[in-house]
């Protein structure tokens, strides 16, 4: 059993977290609503104190301070200073709120407040709901997008159904790209990254072209010639065996698998915008946008950071460590070259395409704006991996490939007063059809099959056929009354109408595998779901002064129910292993806003309790590769966030600011949750699934031979630290010659929490500080700026999610368990890049 945090004395692990939250003072950081208000615009720089920046949580512009919901907005500004140029570097920054990337499943995991969901099922949705120009982006793998050129980002915490819709149970990342300008405006930016030797660079040209109309091009490409992992891996031999059946020998190839990649990856985007502005009162702006990512080994992170014996079960050579390095191996040529959408040289990849287009709407009345956001949306994401995510010799072996594609067409509707009196009310309408298309191949355990009907079968243990069609249709409306002065009372409701429509079928699988009843192939399994929910919500909102506001919320979200495409039909499997329900939330918030002393002080305390039923979890069984997504029970997160700002005026252009979060995240009655791998019955693996009746009972020495089922009640979800924190500083001064040099360095504390969804001790993280830094020097004309960027400068090693690693760990639900080695997708280390940029 490892050393746990919880072992030492309570006072003293009181006194560590005070210590580290402390500690963090001297080098500064925030990402919270006040952190990210500073230097959002170069007027406020100018004279000193807190700016404002205007969002648009309840889909009017609001200020954060006056918006009654937890919110983190990120300026451009801020973006731009750290070249926070996708969700996952956002998320580095964040308190409360991490990013798992994942080789496979449904690519990522985003995990907000310490509510998420597991990664290993593309049919997952994510419990974080990410917005882009006011449309839904439903995947886990959007993380594979290039943000850049933005307006502003928020990050809204808690239950957002009655704005934003289904799967945004932990909250929403809203993403606002930018749009032309009134003027010309010519933007070039390049870059150098040191520890993966990343090149990039960005082009940005906006302009008008007429008094009505005018246009923006933004461009973004990066190559690394290096990864951020080392690359662990050595040469393997995996032999083969031409047979169809364990009981004649065949004949035994053995072929040679190099090492993988280190994860070195290139990019490229482009988006193009038309704002069209042909009256006072109605707006079009129209965007399309185009990318690509590409890199040499998607599990590069996924590093194997726990083993019982202190080195890989099935390497030894090769020792478990909290450092980045990970071993994989390529897929052996003469086995890369008949298997579908592998590279012929073997190795590993992922290979990412999206495109898109947004028309956005708006007719401003005087008291009345009507909206329309109309989308499109399509990616296309080819995976080749190592499917164990070790580099290892033997039959064991697992190399696979997956192509999915995602089609999404959206409309929204919605029509909203704004007469400021006793009353405004908000109505709409939203409309999506979505269609995922899954296709994976999967080579291992020794098998061959020379005689199969089709050449490229000939390696295949399984292959997998899968599709999801959806519609979603929704209405929702919000009145707002305003009974006394000072006093505002919302209540609105949304209203989901869902249907999913879905199958599965495994082509071929091998007949030996077929022997063993672990795979069914020839079936198709069909799968017809509709689902209805009603998300209500009510807030009061109290501002006694224009400088303090005091809400009070309570909400409600809906998470879809779906289809497992990438499960496994085995002959003992059934419809019930592939769906899975909806996820609901309910709870209360509550929280005060303030500024004080003309503007140089911000002061934020929320508070909140939501409460999560029905809850899903998708589970990897590392004895037979299977992956199911199941309904377990409930989990409440409750807390309480403070944020602060400083911008004295006596010393302008200096600011600081900094939160710290409590959260307690932890599962109610969850009986149904699967056990870890090596897990004991004395370590709480004590239960026995009965498929009949889709539960679990009590484990039966005269009965049972082992148990596979827990109850989590009382253990952490995934991903949740209770104490998180940031703290940090940043100074602009403007010189004699009219030039400026600003500096920031930005502290960000997270507690330890434990990894995967399951209660697994030995997936513990420790606690750690992570600091990121910038200097800046800008001409006095403001057309060139130098820029050093620092990120984790402290080198902090850190996991978000992971799961048992193949072919280790045994004995589970007995009384002499072998705990499996443990697998996570580990942070980025150490980066440094030099930034130079015209701007016209």
């Amino acid at each position: 059993m490892p050393r746990q945090s919880r072992a030492a004395p309570i006072r003293r692990r009181t006194m560590y977290r005070c210590i580290l939250l402390a500690a963090t003072a001297g080098i500064g950081l925030s990402h919270s609503a006040v952190g990210q208000a500073q230097a959002t615009q170069a007027q406020e720089a100018e004279t000193g104190g807190i700016g404002d920046i205007i969002v648009t949580a309840r889909k009017r512009q609001e200020t954060t301070q006056d918006v009654p919901v937890s919110v983190v907005a990120i300026s451009a500004e801020r973006m731009q200073q750290y070249d926070l140029s996708n969700l996952e570097r956002v998320a580095a920054q964040t308190p409360s709120f991490s990013i798992g990337r994942t080789p496979s499943g449904s690519g990522a995991t985003l995990v907000l407040r310490g509510i998420g969901s597991n990664t290993t099922s593309i049919g997952l949705e994510q419990s974080v709901a990410v917005i882009v120009d006011g449309a839904y982006y439903g995947q886990g793998r959007t993380i594979n997008e290039g943000f850049f050129d933005l307006g502003r980002l928020e990050i809204l915490k808690g239950p957002q159904a009655l704005f934003f819709g289904k799967n945004a149970t932990a909250g929403v990342v809203s993403i606002t790209t930018a749009d032309p300008g009134d003027k010309l405006e010519i933007v070039a930016r390049t870059g150098y990254e040191f520890t993966a030797k990343q090149v990039y660079g960005e082009a940005i040209v906006s302009s008008p072209l007429s008094d009505t109309l005018g246009i923006r091009v933004a461009a973004r490409a990066s190559k690394q010639f290096d990864g951020y992992y080392r690359q662990l891996g050595t040469a393997q031999p995996y032999p083969t065996i031409d047979r169809t059946s364990t009981a004649v020998p065949g004949t035994t190839t053995v072929h040679t698998s190099g090492p993988a990649g280190d994860g070195r990856a290139k990019e490229a985007y482009i988006r193009g915008t038309l704002k069209w502005e042909p009256t006072d009162t109605l707006t079009a702006v129209l965007k399309a946008n185009y990318g690509i990512n590409e890199n040499d080994n998607p599990a590069a992170g996924s590093v194997v950071y726990y083993c019982p014996t202190g080195a890989l079960a099935s390497n030894p050579a090769i020792a478990c460590s909290r450092r980045f390095a990970s071993s994989a191996n390529r897929t052996p040529t003469d086995i890369a070259a008949s298997l579908p959408y592998s590279n012929r040289n073997g190795q590993q990849g992922d290979q990412y395409k999206s495109w898109a287009v947004n028309l956005g709407l708006t007719w401003a009345m005087d008291d009345l704006t009507i909206s329309s956001v109309t989308n499109y949306n399509w990616n296309r994401n080819t995976f080749q991996f190592d499917g164990d995510s070790v580099s290892r010799a033997g039959a064991p072996g697992v190399f696979a490939t997956e192509n999915s594609t995602w089609h999404a067409f959206s409309q929204e509707v919605r029509a909203q007063t704004s007469l400021g009196g006793f009353w405004d009310a908000m109505v709409g309408g939203y409309y999506q059809s979505t269609m995922r298309d899954y296709n994976a191949w999967t080579a291992s355990g020794g098998l061959e099959n020379s005689a199969a009907t089709l050449g490229f079968r000939r390696y295949l243990a399984n292959s997998k056929d899968s599709q999801t069609k959806g519609q979603t249709f929704a209405m929702f409306g919000q009145f707002i009354v305003r009974p006394i002065d000072k006093v505002e009372i919302a209540g609105g409701v949304r209203y989901t109408s869902e249907s999913k429509d879905s199958y599965f079928l495994q082509p071929y699988s091998h007949p030996i595998r077929v022997a063993q009843g672990i795979f069914l192939p020839g079936v198709t399994l069909r799968s017809n779901q509709d689902f209805e929910d009603w998300s209500p919500e009510a807030t009061i909102t109290y501002k006694p002064t224009s400088d303090i506001t005091i809400y009070g919320a309570y909400k409600t979200a809906y998470k879809s129910g779906g289809f497992s495409n990438s499960g496994i039909y085995s002959p003992s499997a059934g419809l019930a292993d592939f769906e899975f329900d909806p996820e609901k939330a309910k709870g209360f918030e509550a929280g005060i806003k303030t500024t004080w002393l003309d503007r140089q002080l911000r002061l934020n305390l929320t508070a909140y309790n939501y409460k999560y039923d029905n809850l899903q979890l998708d589970f990897f069984r590392s004895d037979i590769f299977a992956f199911t997504t199941i309904n377990a029970g409930s989990a409440r997160t409750k807390g309480i966030e403070f944020e602060f700002q400083v911008a004295p005026r006596a010393l302008d252009g200096f600011d600081l600011h900094g939160s710290v979060n409590y959260n307690r995240a932890r599962y109610g009655d969850a009986p149904g949750a699967p056990c870890w791998a090596g897990q004991t019955r004395g370590e709480g693996c004590n239960l026995v699934y009965v498929a009949a009746t889709d539960s679990s009972r009590p484990f039966n020495a005269a009965t049972d031979t082992a148990a596979n089922r827990q109850n989590l009640s009382g253990q952490p979800t995934a991903n949740a630290p209770d104490w998180t924190g940031n703290l940090g500083a940043t100074y602009e001064a403007h010189l004699e010659s009219g030039a400026k040099f600003a500096m920031g360095l930005d502290a960000r504390y997270s507690g330890s929490y434990i990894a995967t969804a399951f209660g697994n001790p030995y997936t513990r993280q420790k606690r750690y500080v992570s600091l990121d830094g910038t200097i800046s020097f800008t001409t006095a004309d403001e057309h060139w700026q130098l820029q050093l960027i620092g990120k984790n400068l402290t080198n902090r090693f850190y996991a978000i999610g992971g799961n048992d690693t193949p072919n280790s760990g045994s004995g589970t639900g007995s009384n002499a368990g072998v705990v499996a080695d443990q697998t996570g997708f580990a942070s980025l280390p150490r980066t440094v890049q030099a930034q130079v940029t015209f701007r016209y």
